[in-house]
């Protein structure tokens, strides 16, 4: 049986500048199926979009890494989203999605041709134990007096973040080529005041290889960065993130607050190629 398939490029105003998610349409594949999928195609995500099990969703996503499921992920959200709507599908309420994960009910928004989900909250915060920031700066090369502040950041995939004191000293960063165990560590710090971004992003994760790799834009990741420098009044919203830089990609991540306090978290999204599975 063959499924439809899209190749979405997802956070960036440039087309194949983003960071690329494949939407597989389908509920008759089995889980085995759905990691031999996202394997062969080695993506950092791959997700598949379903029927809902929940009568608030609007649709259902499994969201893949080559090694492991994952609760939820930023930039498969936005994509699948973009998937569900270019089937021709339209939300209950205009403008309003709301997504059924792993991780429960994500909301998201459709406002002037752009998406943004609703940043989920934060399953682990606050400062770094002294084995794991060791553990950390050796990953990073870095010593304990470049770092301003880490603090876990995990909304799912296990975010430790790491805040540099300029956007030029994260761009700088060579880290190690592999680890012995997984980690997911992001590092972020500031542009100049007047610059179009407010925050240069990178994230760093161990593969099931061991390989540390770096991820073209990463939505969870900004979505709990900015849930941290909003909180403490690092930063303010609305600001861009922007990430990709060493890949070559021009990933813009859109972060803002409403009037409850919740983040949102945006960005472009295109379709590559559609077509279907053999």
């Amino acid at each position: 049986m063959s499924y439809p398939f899209f190749l979405i490029d997802v956070f960036s105003p440039n087309r194949l500048r983003g960071n690329p998610l494949a939407v597989v349409v389908a509920d008759q594949i089995s889980s085995e199926d759905m990691m031999a999928i996202t394997r062969w195609l080695n993506f950092s995500e791959t997700s598949f979009l379903l029927q809902p099990t929940s009568p608030a969703a609007e649709y259902r996503v499994r969201i893949f890494t080559p090694e492991r499921e994952m609760p939820f992920a930023g930039h498969p959200t936005l994509g699948t989203c973009h998937a569900w709507l270019s089937l021709g599908n339209q939300p209950r309420v205009f403008g309003k999605i709301v997504q059924e994960c792993e991780a429960g009910l994500v909301r998201l928004r459709h406002n002037a041709g752009r998406l943004a989900f609703a940043a989920p909250p934060l399953l682990r915060s606050g400062p770094v134990d002294e084995e794991s920031l060791q553990e950390i700066l050796g990953v990073l090369r870095l010593s304990r007096s470049e770092i301003i502040d880490i603090q876990w950041a995990d909304n799912g995939p296990g975010w430790v973040v790491a805040r540099l004191g300029s956007a030029e000293a994260v761009l700088a960063l060579e880290p190690a080529s592999s680890h012995s165990r997984r980690l997911d560590i992001g590092v972020v710090g500031p542009y100049p005041e007047g610059s179009r971004a407010g925050f240069e992003v990178r994230a760093f994760f161990t593969d099931h290889t061991g390989l540390l790799r770096e991820d073209p834009v990463t939505g969870s990741l900004n979505a709990s960065i900015a849930q941290w420098l909003l909180r403490d009044g690092i930063t303010t919203a609305p600001y861009i993130a922007s990430q990709g830089a060493r890949l070559g990609r021009t990933g813009e991540i859109f972060l803002d607050q409403d009037e409850t306090g919740q983040v949102w978290v945006g960005g472009d999204t295109h379709t590559q190629f559609v077509g279907t599975t053999a």
